[in-house]
């Protein structure tokens, strides 16, 4: 039986797992990208029911020796490369590059998307412990203000407010009393 090869197979997907983005969570996008991202999923199920065909094959041939006629592997092995071949076609009007490091990590048998989640945990993670620093210093510099202050009573009323200390960061100008009152803690 001779079949098209230049008419391709609708493709139905797949049933989604429970961690998919398609489907489950958005569309496709419109135009060229959708359509890639529609042969990519096509590509993905062809290439699952080649797998399970030549697993269900090879248990067949364990039970019953002989017959080779009536396999459907040669089929299925026609639907993959035909999807390779649309894909093939699509890639002389896309122009999205994609990462090496993402190309090594799927070589490499590692998700992206969990790889993605991992950097994301990571620096969330990062920007924990740098706010805790920051709140450390804060703290710190609050002490040290009391300490002098405690100590030091001519110097209490020269220490910054904290409200007064964001202003002097942020580039407010700061009240002429107090500039008055560094030049003389400053000696001249």
């Amino acid at each position: 039986m001779a079949r098209n090869m230049s008419t391709p197979t609708p493709v139905t997907p797949a049933p989604q797992a429970p961690d998919s983005p398609r489907e489950s969570e958005s569309p496709p996008p419109p135009g060229l990208q959708g359509d890639l991202e529609m042969e990519l999923l096509g590509l993905a199920t062809a290439l699952y029911n080649l797998g399970t065909t030549v697993v269900n094959d090879l248990t067949k041939e364990k039970d019953k020796p002989g017959g080779v006629a009536g396999k459907p592997v040669g089929m299925r092995v026609n639907e993959v490369v035909n999807h390779l071949a649309t894909l093939e076609g699509m890639s002389g009007s896309i122009d999205t590059m994609v990462p090496m490091q993402v190309l090594v990590d799927i070589d490499n048998s590692r998700n992206p998307m969990q790889l993605t989640k991992d950097r994301i945990e990571r620096a969330a993670t990062e920007n924990q412990f740098m706010n805790g620093k920051i709140h450390a210093i804060d703290s710190y510099r609050k002490m040290l203000d009391e300490a002098l202050a405690q100590n030091f009573p001519e110097l209490g009323e020269h220490l910054m407010e904290p409200s007064l200390h964001t202003a002097a960061q942020s580039g407010e100008p700061v009240k002429a009393e107090e500039d008055a009152s560094n030049v003389l803690l400053n000696g001249a």
